[in-house]
């Protein structure tokens, strides 16, 4: 550079200095595409139903909640989390059904369906958070490194918040051969990162891609998005629904209660499994998780109301991301499941199962290690038909992301 060469404009310069783990905002023909969805408006990406993405609520009051040294206490287990010791030698088999769900903590799952792999929101990291000295920790080891895994045929992501979108580990998927299926705007994170877009495939809702001869969906879900210091809500949230020859399965990402579960499940399902966000729910952001309650409900709603195939339980005993108790979540899904008569699958972070089979994995391993007294406090099951409010849909801020533990504190 001479000292006649013109310094790059400003914003240039301060994007160059962004920390990697906060991504890239969608720029040029990306931005041009989202400006043109149907569910991009007022300069920001819309709700199916109207959201509060901001904690409702005392900021103050919800401190002394999160904070308080008893609370704190009953948000992580007490022992070791008993993690599945053999998913390397189990997976080393076919399913006999075509169809098998490894739960890998959190929201992250290895679907199998009719010989193909999809890979679904995969953190491996050891905080979901931008930074590797702050921010919630594992409470769980990984069931296996991601390397052990093997191919995989496409890797799915929900949306871009840092417990469903992993730098490091999207950075080492990015040196093999797989696909990569995300909502619209979260592309712009991936190449930052390394991933080529010819591996790309970048959805908005209601659009489908076929890959290695599965279809997948991305369905609407009622969330939010946002990695950096400035969350502009470019990038979609989605759900996705999966479809084989044989098959056909459902992850909801993270989301609040909306009719449209009933549409998804007219137009895609029934589905042989669900996995459905059941943790990190809060009366601070009733709109954007759901409770156990709303969760089977989102699963009834997708099988046409009828208690059909297996939910899996996701989003929940890995990460400390709300104030509700460690096993809350778990033992709300078992409370839910028998009241609807539904099959639920509850396996430990590692195991393997077949949806279709005559036998799920059904006993509460979290009881071993869960703080006392159990319990579950239904706080989202009368609120889950009030949607005539709208709300409102302001985008949310890091510090509102941070404020509803998306990026919390470490407990």
């Amino acid at each position: 550079m001479t000292g006649a060469d013109p310094l790059p404009p400003l914003r240039t310069r301060l994007r160059s200095l962004r920390p990697a783990a906060f991504g890239a905002d969608p720029d040029g023909a990306r931005m041009e595409r989202i400006r043109r969805s149907p569910n991009f408006a007022d300069g920001v990406f819309q709700n199916p139903v109207g959201a509060r993405t901001r904690p409702s609520g005392s900021t103050l009051e919800f401190a002394k909640v999160y904070f308080r040294k008893e609370e704190r206490a009953r948000r992580a287990p007490v022992g070791t989390v008993p993690v599945h010791a053999t998913t390397y030698a189990d997976l080393a088999e076919p399913p006999a059904t075509g169809l098998r769900l490894t739960w890998m903590g959190h929201s992250s799952v290895l679907a199998e369906i009719d010989g193909r792999r999809v890979l679904f929101d995969p953190v491996w990291g050891e905080r979901c958070s931008p930074f590797a000295f702050a921010g919630p920790k594992r409470l769980h080891p990984v069931p296996l490194p991601l390397a052990a895994l093997g191919p995989v045929d496409a890797v799915v992501i929900s949306h871009d918040h840092y417990d469903h979108l992993d730098l490091p580990t999207v950075k080492a998927l990015a040196g093999t051969d797989t696909v990569f299926a995300v909502p619209l705007g979260v592309g712009a994170h991936l190449e930052r990162w390394g991933v080529s877009a010819d591996r790309l495939r970048e959805l908005d809702w209601n659009e489908t891609t076929k890959i290695a001869g599965i279809g997948l969906t991305a369905t609407p879900a009622r969330h939010f998005c946002g990695r950096g210091l400035r969350n502009q809500q470019h990038t979609l949230w989605a759900s996705w629904a999966v479809a084989g020859p044989e098959h056909r399965i459902y992850h909801s990402g993270d989301t609040g209660y909306f009719p449209g579960f009933e549409d998804i499940g007219a137009e895609h399902g029934p589905f042989d499994a669900t996995m459905i966000q059941i943790g990190a729910y809060s009366e601070y952001w009733p709109d954007i998780h759901m409770t156990p309650a709303e969760g089977m409900r989102a699963h009834l709603d997708l099988q046409g109301g009828e208690p059909l195939g297996a939910m899996l339980p996701i989003h929940w005993a890995t990460f400390n991301l709300a104030p509700h108790p460690w096993a809350e979540p778990g033992e709300g899904t078992l409370a839910a499941a028998q009241d609807a008569g539904a099959r639920v699958a509850l396996p430990r972070p590692g195991e393997p199962f077949e949806p279709t089979a005559h036998s799920l994995p059904s006993e509460p391993w979290w009881r071993a290690v869960a703080p006392q007294p159990l319990e579950y406090r239904p706080a989202g099951a009368a609120r889950i038909t009030d949607l005539s409010a709208d709300p409102g849909r302001a985008p949310a801020d890091a510090a509102a992301e941070a404020d509803h533990a998306e990026v919390a504190p470490t407990a």
